[in-house]
C-alpha cells in the first residue's frame, strides 16, 4: 500500500511554478524573500484606501455649522476660526448659520451629515449637553459626535439698560427683590450659556427675573439696546461695544479676573457673589464615525490655528480664553461639564425648557 504524501500548500500567483519538486526541501533564500515581499505588499495594499483618503482630505470646501444667529459671539468666533482653518487646510471653510431649538437644529444637522470631515460643528454646552438633557432631540449630544478639540471660552457679563436705576450689583439685587417677576432678562436661547448664567444668578442672589429667549445673542442685544428687555447676562463680546458707547451699563463680570477691556467693572466675586463664574465654551466637532486620520488632521490644523499670534489677538479682542483640550480630552471636558450642569439644575430647580 502506498503511503500518502503531504502536499505543501500552493503558493500564490507567479511563485507557484517556482516551488521545488521535493516536498521536504526548503525554498531557496531568494524565493523566501520574494514570498515575504508579496505578503507584505498584499497587506500594505489593504491600508492604501484609508491612507489615500486621509492624504486627499480636504479635496473640496468644508462647511462649519454655527447653531446660532448671524452677528453674535459664536458667529464672530466661528468666522475667525473658519478663515484660519481654511488657510491651514488649503481649502475654503464656509460658515452656515442654523439657529434655533437651543442649538439643536444645527447640532442635529451635523450629527446626521456624512462622516467625512466636510461638515463641522461649532459646538456649545447647549448643543451637546443642555438641550439633549432637557428635551427630546433627534441626536445624542456626545455619542453622535467625534470631538476635534475645544476652541475657547467667553465669559458672561451682567448688563442693564441705562434707565434701570441701579449703578452696581448690590443696588440691582435690591431693585430686583423689590420687584419680583417684573424685570425681564434676555438670553441667546433656551439652555444657552447666558440662560444658565442668569438662572444661576437668580438662585445665588435670591431674585425673580423673567426669561426672554432669543435665537442667538445678536437679536437679544438688539432688544436690550432698544430697552425692550432691560437685563442680560450675555457673552462679553456680544455687548462690549454697547457698554463702551454707554448704551448698556455693566454691573459685574462672571470671570475670576476683571476684563482688560473693562478694568472698572468688578467680578461677581468682588461684588459679593463668589459662586458666579460663567461663560460659553466653544468646541469643534464632526459626526461620529469620521475616520480617525481625518479627525487627527483637523485636530492638528486646530492646534496650528490656536498657536498663531493673529488668532490669539482675535480671541483677545473678544475676551475669549483659549482652550487647549483636543479629542479625548475635549470629550472628557464636555462630559464633566454636563455632569456639573445636571447637579446645578438639581440644586437650583432651573427650567431648561418652557
Amino acid at each position: 500500500m502506498n503511503t500518502p504524501r503531504l502536499i505543501p500548500p500552493a503558493a500564490p500567483g507567479p511563485l507557484r511554478k517556482s516551488l521545488p519538486a521535493s516536498p521536504g526541501r526548503p525554498l531557496p533564500t531568494a524565493l523566501r524573500a520574494a514570498w515575504r515581499a508579496s505578503l507584505a505588499a498584499a497587506a500594505f495594499s489593504l491600508l492604501l484606501p484609508a491612507a489615500s483618503a486621509a492624504d486627499a482630505y480636504p479635496s473640496h470646501a468644508i462647511v462649519l455649522v454655527n447653531p446660532y444667529a448671524v452677528g453674535g459671539p459664536a458667529d464672530l468666533l466661528g468666522r475667525a476660526l473658519a478663515k484660519e482653518l481654511g488657510e491651514t487646510l488649503g481649502q475654503s471653510v464656509i460658515v452656515e448659520n442654523k439657529p434655533g431649538g437651543g442649538a439643536s437644529i444645527g447640532a442635529a444637522y451635523v450629527a446626521k451629515a456624512a462622516p467625512d470631515g466636510y461638515t463641522l460643528l461649532l459646538g456649545t454646552a447647549a448643543a451637546h449637553t443642555v438641550t439633549p438633557t432637557a428635551t427630546k432631540v433627534p441626536y445624542k449630544g456626545i455619542e453622535d459626535f467625534e470631538f476635534v478639540g475645544m476652541v475657547a471660552n467667553v465669559p458672561n457679563i451682567l448688563t442693564v439698560y441705562p434707565s434701570v436705576p441701579a449703578r452696581d450689583l448690590k443696588a440691582f439685587i435690591a431693585l430686583a427683590k423689590s420687584q419680583p417677576g417684573k424685570l425681564n432678562y434676555a438670553s441667546a436661547g433656551m439652555g444657552s450659556s447666558p440662560h444658565i448664567a442668569a438662572e444661576m444668578f437668580k438662585y445665588y442672589a435670591k431674585v425673580d427675573l423673567v426669561h426672554v429667549p432669543y435665537k442667538g445673542a445678536a437679536p437679544a442685544v438688539n432688544d436690550m439696546v432698544a430697552g425692550t428687555v432691560p437685563v442680560g447676562l450675555l457673552n462679553i463680546s456680544a455687548v462690549l461695544p454697547f457698554i463702551k458707547s454707554g448704551k448698556l451699563r455693566a454691573l459685574a463680570y462672571a470671570n475670576k479676573e476683571r476684563s482688560p477691556d473693562l478694568p472698572d467693572v468688578p467680578t461677581f466675586a468682588e461684588a459679593g457673589l463668589p459662586e458666579m463664574v460663567s461663560g460659553s465654551w466653544y468646541s469643534l466637532a464632526v459626526p461620529a464615525g469620521t475616520p480617525a486620520a481625518v479627525v487627527d488632521k483637523l485636530a492638528s490644523a486646530l492646534k496650528t490655528v490656536q498657536d498663531r499670534p493673529e488668532f490669539r489677538k482675535i480671541l483677545a479682542a473678544q475676551n475669549a480664553i483659549p482652550m487647549p483640550q483636543q479629542k479625548q480630552q475635549a470629550t472628557d471636558y464636555i462630559r464633566a461639564d454636563g455632569k456639573q450642569l445636571a447637579e446645578l439644575v438639581k440644586a437650583t430647580g432651573m427650567k431648561l425648557q418652557d
